[in-house]
């Protein structure tokens, strides 16, 4: 099957007919109307019924296999992975949301490799409404592999929303990370989902830095929406940052930890929970259906050939001012709050890069306080105070550090 085929690019359905029905909104999806489910002799069915038509792309990706479908653009309010798939099977777990401001995304977790067979959306002419019909049939792993991969144009899949700024040469520009979004949730308690914190928090950091004055900030991402980790440094780069603070609130399934803490880059891990949250954090990309294929091999291939003499030395001079404000204003603080990992967001060369942990949704104490905006509100004015007293000190050593 010809790959362009396969991945059924922008395919613009019945535009006379749903325009002869007056649509607006966002195209929904019905719950009723959608099935995902294994043939007796192989292959898979997968219906998505949509209360009207809306341009589609469809493509996989290898290592894991995955069914990528992004929509222009579908509201998954109100459905759960769990109702559209009750039992894993050919398609063992599935995910959906915001993707890109306009797009939406659904990632289709395959167990063993497939491809689609046929692809269609029909749209019912008098009611406007649509279904989204692909038939997935068994192949082989060279097969899969050789028609696997993201679309030509799916760079815009991994830039970062946010514009960048019109600054002068002298100007300071921390650019303020609010981790997850869109598709990718983060980590969740019951209705408490880490990208939408990170948001809240992120928003009213730059908010803060803006009130203090001196200060150009720029949001990775500004409202819910996914933005890939290359996205995210790319844009430090592209608006000239003088620091970036990557904000999380993870949580662990193994080992305790709770209160805040500072990351900063190193290939080797300080402990094994560092390890875990950097390979939650790669993986994240992942299971939103980006291909990675090459990245780390050439971010790595960065790091090694650049001297970071200057950078090291900046960066952990912020982490310490992050951490002295945050414990000045109450934390609470983890026991070790300077540790290290291997976080692809911090692997800008020239640009002092650190992930702060507010807290651990995985902690009663830190879910408890994370919940309340008092705390937040507290938290945020520390983190403004750490980032604007690094900021003056870093000015003061840097004709120190040319001579």
């Amino acid at each position: 099957m010809m790959r362009a085929i396969l991945m059924a690019v922008m395919m613009w359905l019945c535009a006379t007919a749903v325009a002869a029905q007056d649509l607006s909104g966002l195209a929904r999806v019905d719950p009723a109307r959608s099935t995902i489910s294994d043939g007796w002799f192989g292959g898979t069915e997968i219906t998505l019924g949509l209360s009207q038509g809306v341009p589609f792309r469809v493509f996989t990706l290898a290592d894991p296999a995955r069914l990528v479908v992004d929509f222009r653009e579908v509201d998954f309010s109100g459905v759960s992975p769990d109702t559209l798939l009750p039992e894993s099977g050919r398609v063992a777990a599935i995910r959906f949301g915001a993707f890109k401001p306009g797009w939406s995304r659904l990632v289709m977790d395959l167990a063993e490799p497939m491809v689609p067979d046929t692809i269609a959306m029909p749209v019912n002419a008098s009611s406007g409404q649509a279904v989204l019909n692909i038939a997935l049939r068994g192949t082989e792993d060279a097969d899969f592999a050789a028609q696997a991969g993201a679309p030509p144009d799916a760079n815009w899949a991994v830039e970062a929303a946010a514009p960048p700024p019109v600054g002068q040469d002298d100007s300071f520009v921390v650019v303020i990370d609010p981790g997850h979004g869109g598709i990718d949730p983060g980590a969740v308690r019951e209705t408490t989902s880490e990208k939408e914190l990170m948001l809240d928090i992120g928003i009213a950091l730059r908010d803060a830095l803006r009130r203090a004055g001196g200060v150009e900030v720029v949001l990775t991402r500004d409202t819910d929406t996914f933005v890939s980790l290359t996205g995210r440094v790319a844009l430090a780069h592209q608006v000239g940052a003088d620091a970036f603070v990557s904000l999380h609130a993870d949580a662990l399934s193994q080992g305790q930890a709770r209160g805040a803490t500072v990351y900063t880059l190193s290939e080797e891990a300080s402990d094994a929970a560092s390890a875990q949250l950097a390979a939650q954090h790669d993986r994240a990309d992942i299971l939103a259906g980006v291909d990675l294929s090459g990245t780390d091999d050439q971010v790595a291939a960065v790091l090694m050939d650049l001297a970071r003499t200057e950078t090291m030395p900046r960066t952990d001079t912020l982490a310490t001012a992050l951490i002295d404000a945050m414990d000045t204003a109450g934390g609470p603080m983890n026991r070790r709050p300077r540790r290290e990992a291997a976080f692809s967001v911090l692997k800008s060369a020239d640009i002092p890069s650190v992930l702060v942990e507010v807290g651990f949704l995985s902690d009663q104490r830190d879910l408890a306080n994370l919940r309340d905006p008092i705390w937040r509100a507290v938290m945020v004015e520390a983190l403004a105070t750490g980032i604007l007293q690094w900021r003056d000190d870093d000015l003061a050593m840097r004709p120190l550090i040319r001579q």
